[in-house]
């Protein structure tokens, strides 16, 4: 058994064969004919241009020297057209010609081969490029079916990020809380973020809410959507204890999580303000307070526990209350702040957090707001900002 024979192409392939010498053409054709590819001869350029336009090859074996029309200029016409410019072109040279190896690959060649012809050389060199084709046609097709999966997942996260934007408590519902000057903040990140953040009233009471869903992505968005109608709804039947609103919205989550077969879960403080007591539950975030200047850190993690993770924590769940007096202040952030990043990997964190309340307490709501966020924004600079940025302020009249 042959050399020739021993190798077997991975597979077949159509094969444009260009060459003015009839000679030239039985052989080769005979060749790759018996190596199991398709073959079309054609005898000049003209008709090699002609032959592409009805039927793409996978590879042209491309004679330099022809009438008329040398290989060079069918080369530069093939490269040319959308069509057929990604078709792995090999030219053909005798070795007794001027060959200008320099100007065939600038025309777009990717190889060449020599007349006598080795037959194992031209074999070898025609089933390089063929495969080297077949994964850059893989490629391209594996990109474009990215491209379009990217585009589909953009329009969903655009329609989930529209949606955070439009449940949001509106700058008139804020002015219209009861005794308090509140202000809010939400700025999500490139991806839809889970954070979650409310300010409701009923039948006299105040609602605070400040979440953070594990992860981005659509999953994240919706869950932050079910937690939001959950508080309104419980509301609207009078449940106003922020340990039993936690309870049952746990167990309702962790009944649709479960059934999204999704491993999200959320970090949740909810506190209900009234008569200048704020009751606050769930397990979150350091809630930050000031009294006359002097600056509170509220550890929360002894209140509450993770919210879809387990389907009761009712025995997790505990209250802690605060009484508001003239000119305190509450603030109510996610991580998106203290672990936001700047360009050189430095994290925001707590005390600059503090530091800026510090500076600014005896101002307005809406003031320590825009202070908190000028400062953030400043801090990140040109970095990529990772995770929605959250923020609730709170102050008493």
């Amino acid at each position: 058994m042959s050399n020739i024979e021993k190798m077997t192409p991975s597979t077949s392939g159509n094969i444009l064969l260009v060459d003015d010498t009839v000679a030239n053409l039985k052989v080769l054709t005979q060749t790759l004919i018996e190596r199991g590819y398709k073959v079309r001869p054609a005898t000049s350029g003209k008709l090699a241009l002609k032959s592409v336009q009805s039927t793409l090859p996978d590879l042209i074996l491309l004679d330099i020297q022809m009438p008329e029309m040398n290989g060079y200029e069918v080369c530069e016409k093939l490269k040319a057209d959308d069509k057929t410019r990604d078709i792995p072109v090999i030219f053909i040279s005798a070795l007794d010609e001027v060959f200008d190896k320099v100007k065939a690959f600038t025309v777009g060649g990717v190889d060449y081969v020599t007349k006598p012809f080795q037959t194992e050389e031209v074999l070898a060199r025609v089933e390089t490029h063929l495969k080297m084709h077949r994964l850059q046609q893989q490629l391209a097709e594996q990109n474009e079916i990215i491209t379009a999966e990217n585009l589909r997942m953009r329009a969903e996260l655009e329609v989930t990020r529209r949606i955070q934007q439009m449940i949001l408590p509106t700058k008139t519902e804020l002015e219209q809380v009861i005794g308090l000057d509140v202000a809010g903040f939400m700025e999500p990140a490139d991806e839809v973020g889970g954070d979650y953040y409310d300010v409701l009233q009923h039948n006299g009471r105040i609602m605070f809410g400040i979440g953070d869903v594990t992860g981005h992505g659509l999953e994240s968005g919706m869950l932050m959507l079910m937690v939001q109608m959950a508080v309104r709804t419980l509301l609207s039947h009078n449940i106003y204890e922020p340990s039993t609103l936690l309870t049952v919205i746990n167990h309702a989550l962790y009944g649709n999580v479960n059934r999204m077969n999704s491993e999200k879960n959320l970090s949740l403080s909810l506190m209900d303000y009234h008569q200048g007591v704020l009751t606050i539950s769930g397990q979150h975030e350091y809630i930050i307070v000031v009294r006359n200047g002097k600056l509170e850190q509220i550890d929360t993690a002894d209140l509450g526990f993770w919210i879809g993770l387990e389907p009761d924590i009712k025995d997790f769940v505990t209250q802690k209350q605060i009484v508001l007096n003239a000119d305190d202040v509450v603030v109510l952030y996610t991580d998106g702040i203290t672990e936001a990043e700047n360009i050189d990997g430095e994290l925001y964190e707590l005390e600059r957090l503090c530091e800026v309340i510090s500076q600014n307490w005896q101002r307005s709501a809406n003031e320590i707001n825009q202070a908190i966020v000028e400062d953030v924004r400043q801090f990140i600079g040109e970095q990529t900002v990772f995770d929605d940025i959250t923020l609730l302020v709170v102050k008493q009249k």
